[in-house]
């Protein structure tokens, strides 16, 4: 069941959940009007992107119009807490986002875990990738950690938010480099690299759709933080390759729905994100943005979710992370 808290005003103001009893007419004819499709953060950045890149051929799958709602803040958790708490009829499903479903429970009182989530399918897996200002004056990871030791909490890394996947990201380069760095939280990723743009932040540590574009412009990426290079940064080296094999951080979407959707619906929307994410234009979509497009089983991304929230803990705890 979901926890209550002083969270659930917050969290678009959304009452307590309600049990919602879908007649079987109504699953029957399942969808007959347009499906919100809620992304959790602002539009311009890499989860609305993502989003957007399944949307029409999820729409078209179905045989109605599937729009991204953009619902953002709180690192992500008032648009998932919007989900979680929508009437279980298939119009309201969620772009689930990684940070607000595995850390931010550990961190505050959400009113909701990775537990309690109604899993439907991944949609894509996204390498993150660590990126420089324009106006920093070094070319690799290891002139970056020289120029960090040089300056001890001179420089400053931007995050979509306290808890979210680059504020970890960030912490475990910090971790184990030994730099000094500060942290400077944003309300999702394209304010983020905004910021980087204009040297308010000089690091950024991001899933690679959202920096893609941004090389034109000066951005310089430095490294990925994986095991294998990605196919769209050939050239730029993996956190493993540098020596530091612990810096692992990536991002695994996918989409929730509301605890009491109807499985009848579920088995239709998943069998939906099966045909769409096998579509060679939805993989070259995403592909571009820097991902790889993967459907899995309910059970799959709910053992996803459930083995990051693990892995987190440690980091949360050996940096101190909390939210104020």
């Amino acid at each position: 069941m979901l926890r209550r808290s002083f969270l659930s005003v917050l969290l678009g103001g959304v009452a307590g959940a309600v049990m919602v009893h879908v007649p079987a007419q109504a699953q029957d004819d399942w969808p007959s009007r347009t499906i919100r499709l809620v992304a959790p953060y602002p539009p311009g950045g890499p989860v609305d992107g993502l989003a957007r890149a399944i949307a029409p051929k999820l729409g078209a799958e179905l045989g109605q119009s599937v729009v991204v709602d953009n619902r953002s803040g709180a690192g992500g958790s008032i648009g998932l807490n919007y989900v979680l708490k929508a009437d279980g009829d298939g119009y309201v499903i969620g772009f689930g986002v990684p940070g607000a479903i595995t850390v931010l429970p550990q961190l505050q009182k959400v009113p909701y875990t990775a537990e309690d989530l109604n899993y439907v399918s991944l949609v894509a897996r996204v390498p993150q990738v660590i990126a420089v200002s324009p106006e920093l004056n070094v070319t690799s990871l290891k002139e970056l950690i020289e120029l960090a030791k040089s300056k001890p909490g001179t420089l400053n890394y931007g995050s979509t938010g306290v808890g979210t996947t680059p504020h970890l990201g960030a912490e475990l380069l910090i971790q184990e480099t030994g730099i000094q760095i500060t942290h400077v939280p944003y309300q999702g990723a394209a304010p983020a690299v905004t910021a980087l743009l204009g040297n308010e932040i000089q690091i950024l540590a991001a899933d690679v759709p959202g920096l893609l574009p941004q090389l034109v412009r000066g951005v310089k990426i430095l490294a990925v933080n994986a095991e294998k290079r990605v196919a769209s940064l050939p050239d730029v080296p993996t956190t493993t390759e540098l020596g530091y094999p612990k810096i692992q951080v990536g991002s695994n979407y996918g989409i929730i729905v509301p605890e009491t959707t109807p499985d009848s619906i579920r088995r239709k929307l998943h069998a939906a994100l099966v045909k769409v994410l096998a579509d060679p234009e939805v993989q070259k979509s995403i592909a571009l943005q820097g991902g790889a497009a993967e459907s899995s089983t309910p059970e799959v991304y709910r053992q996803l979710m459930l083995d990051e929230t693990r892995k987190w803990k440690d980091l949360i705890k050996s940096a101190n992370i909390k939210i104020n």
